[in-house]
């Protein structure tokens, strides 16, 4: 969670990886391949805690920029 650049395996759209807390609900990532970054976004908590959105802003293989939300809901 310090933001710096961490190697990763198992993930062809990256080879590093980093991680930083924005405040006590968000989290903020990266992933890079080559030194670029492929993809990027956070994931927030909501206050009561039972929801979670992580928003992803990356570039796909043929180098498309690809936006996605996804809410998940503590049942």
């Amino acid at each position: 969670m310090d933001g710096k650049d961490y190697p990763v395996t198992g993930d062809s759209s990256a080879d590093t990886r980093s991680y930083r807390a924005v405040n006590d609900h968000t989290l903020a990532f990266a992933g890079k391949k080559d030194g670029k970054v492929t993809i990027s976004g956070q994931v927030k908590v909501s206050a009561d805690r039972k929801t979670r959105t992580v928003t992803v802003n990356a570039t796909d293989a043929a180098g498309k920029k690809v936006k996605g939300t996804a809410v998940y809901d503590k049942q």
